[in-house]
């Protein structure tokens, strides 16, 4: 669908859908300084919400996170075919960017941004009013294929937290480490503890693996925030976390985790 400007001429419009908001935010705000005549119609948290505002506003153009709940991006992008033009953002690179690069149909890394997106909505420009093309299934199909080896589980990327009366959201990425405490689990941050109910194992079963080790039966450590790993008078192998003054004791049990020491 296209939007008349004052002007009278034919604005092009778009859909985004992420299931993270801070995401669809920076996204949007790329975009609006890369094609300042495009028009954002909608926002969808999810791909059965993409679908679903896509029949209703009948955009030129949709935004597609690849892993999203409910539908992923691939399987919104089957209902969507020839509708709209399909674009790809995520924060993989294992699905087949060469092949995109030659097509329609185009594929961004998060953050999306700089002279990327701005050689991506150029060549959307170029084909609104046109058809989506057959290249671009052909690519979306081959997306799909190449995928599915690829797929992961959904990780746990918010923790809510009652702070007083308010509930306050925490994404994983500000996490340093989670350690278990009485009835409780401490969430850390660099600015900030809550304590939540939500047991360590819970923890541990939801969150990457790649992201979060389990140092101890009590602690689960972000990987990127640890500084170094020294050991203690007593032999035991201590973790340092990056700006932060406390340091966390590594069990015997998961002293493989840091092998070369």
């Amino acid at each position: 669908m296209n939007i008349a400007t004052p002007g009278g001429q034919r604005r092009a419009t778009a859909l985004i859908a992420d299931d993270e908001e801070p995401m669809r935010r920076q996204l949007r705000a790329r975009l609006l300084e890369a094609w300042p005549g495009l028009e954002i119609v909608a926002e969808a948290a999810n791909g059965i919400e993409a679908v679903a505002l896509a029949g209703q506003y009948q955009p030129d153009i949709v935004f597609l996170d690849i892993r999203m709940p409910g539908l992923s991006g691939i399987e919104a992008a089957r209902m969507l075919f020839n509708r709209c033009h399909l674009v790809f953002v995520t924060a993989y690179d294992q699905y087949a960017i060469e092949a995109f690069e030659q097509g329609a149909l185009d594929y961004l890394l998060k953050p999306a941004g700089g002279e990327r997106l701005k050689t991506t909505c150029a060549r959307l420009q170029s084909l609104i009013g046109q058809q989506p093309s057959n290249i671009e299934r052909q690519l979306s199909q081959l997306l799909s294929s190449q995928s599915k080896p690829a797929a992961r589980p959904d990780y746990l990327r918010w923790i809510q937290a009652v702070v007083g009366s308010n509930l306050r959201m925490i994404s994983t990425r500000e996490v340093l480490f989670f350690r278990a405490d009485e009835k409780y689990t401490r969430v850390q941050t660099a600015q900030a503890e809550v304590l939540i109910r939500k047991t360590l194992k819970e923890l541990a079963d939801e969150l990457d693996p790649d992201e979060f080790w389990r140092i101890h039966r009590s602690t689960l450590v972000r990987v990127d925030a640890i500084e170094e790993v020294t050991r203690d008078l007593r032999g035991r192998q201590m973790v340092k976390i990056r700006n932060f003054d406390e340091q966390l004791e590594v069990s015997r049990g998961n002293a493989h985790l840091f092998q070369q020491m």
